[in-house]
């Protein structure tokens, strides 16, 4: 496949421009990934009886992958960040395609390993080609485009789950090969369909961990620690105390995903306009105020309409964190954005190798002692994200780096 400058590429149609690539790639991760997601609370305590802490172990075992994406650096050596993202997908759509053909507990950790590598390392050159391939004066509204076109493929996916899982009478097999194959097909187009774009700025392919990026760390490892109680627990919740059904979780899916098309651009918006520091700090302020009602179901009894709204708010609010991206892309050193956010995925991932396992235990003790851990740590967050300059780049990382003097507000 010939290679192309990014700079010529805008002499491509619209339809072979790199920006449409990641609109396509956007597309097909969720068609795989979030119908899983959809399923399998259901799947899995219908088919093999999870409890909490088998959960807890599950996703564990899911984000191994994530705490490993450091790897991404050893395999760019070899492959281009573009071919990986595609070879990444792929593992994903054929896991997510075999899921149901591993009804037992053994059987699922075994192949959500698979699909999570597929995600995880999909992810990680995913950003990184995001923050080389958008111009940083127009990235914050693309990605939030990108963000609001796969709530949409996700948002077609689980309308026709809801309409036709009774309807029909489909099996979980069925689903899940449906949307693998989805996300296949749409990788084979984007392998044949587009040339493979260079960026201007060629990536150091080693190990990087440098001391002014520790804030954008912090960060990092703070939401992979906070998200993990969203991702593995609350779901877990509207299945194990309200009894939700397939069709209802993925109907309240379905009210995210309408909420994320809409507000997701204008959140990119807001980025633009307020700032990395402002936005984080709005989501962080309003993700405690969640994880302390969710805390007050099982502490004060609190119904199912609530949990319900606050499930739609929590996930709203995570879409902000787009803010972070465009943060560390104003800091970064063209060529270190490959390898640092290699490095930022494993960061991300530390506390989710041991966090679900052992919350999973906590959950059998305390559920709601689970939510008030996750209300701290986005407390923690907001102290961090007030470090953040109002106009972050090289040199003024944190407002106590003075390497530069600060922009006027």
């Amino acid at each position: 496949m010939k290679t192309i400058t990014l700079s010529d590429a805008q002499s491509l149609p619209i339809w072979q421009r790199p920006v449409t690539l990641l609109f396509l790639m956007a597309i097909a991760l969720p068609l795989s990934f979030s119908t899983w997601l959809a399923l399998l609370n259901n799947f899995v305590i219908e088919v093999a009886q999870f409890d909490g802490s088998d959960i807890g172990w599950l996703h564990t075992v899911r984000e191994i992958p994530g705490f490993l994406a450091v790897g991404v650096i050893l395999v760019i050596l070899f492959v281009r960040e573009q071919v990986l993202a595609l070879l990444s997908l792929t593992l994903l759509g054929v896991a997510t395609a075999v899921t149901a053909w591993f009804p037992t507990v053994g059987g699922i950790m075994f192949v959500t390993l698979f699909s999570s590598i597929g995600f995880h390392y999909y992810e990680t050159v995913n950003q990184s080609l995001q923050l080389q391939w958008l111009p940083k004066d127009q990235a914050p509204k693309v990605l939030g485009w990108l963000i609001a076109a796969g709530s949409a493929a996700t948002l077609v996916a689980y309308t026709l789950i809801v309409l036709t899982w009774e309807s029909l009478g489909l099996s979980y097999n069925t689903v899940f090969m449906a949307s693998g194959g989805l996300t296949l097909l749409i990788v084979a187009y984007c392998a044949i369909g587009f040339r493979q774009f260079e960026s201007p700025n060629p990536q150091v392919k080693k190990f990087i961990l440098r001391r002014r990026y520790w804030l954008y760390y912090a960060l990092q490892f703070m939401a992979g620690a906070r998200r993990q109680i969203f991702v593995v627990f609350v779901g877990f919740m509207m299945v194990e105390r309200f009894g939700f059904e397939v069709h209802e979780i993925t109907a309240l899916y379905l009210v995210n995903y309408i909420a994320t098309i809409l507000l997701a651009p204008v959140f990119g918006h807001a980025v633009a306009r307020f700032g990395e520091r402002r936005t984080l700090a709005f989501e962080y302020i309003g993700l405690i105020l969640v994880f302390l009602a969710y805390g007050g179901i099982y502490w004060f009894g609190w119904g199912v309409l609530l949990a319900c709204v606050l499930y739609v708010l929590d996930h709203l609010f995570f879409s902000l964190a787009l803010a972070l991206k465009t943060y560390f892309q104003k800091i970064a050193d063209p060529g270190d954005i490959a390898p640092t956010a290699a490095v930022a995925f494993t960061i991300n991932h530390i506390a989710a190798v041991f966090l679900p396992a052992l919350l999973g235990y906590l959950w059998l003790v305390s559920p709601g002692a689970v939510f008030i851990l996750a209300a701290m740590m986005a407390a923690i967050s907001l102290g961090l994200a007030l470090m953040i300059p109002r106009h972050p780049v090289p040199g003024y990382e944190t407002i106590f780096a003075r390497g530069l003097a600060a922009p006027a507000e």
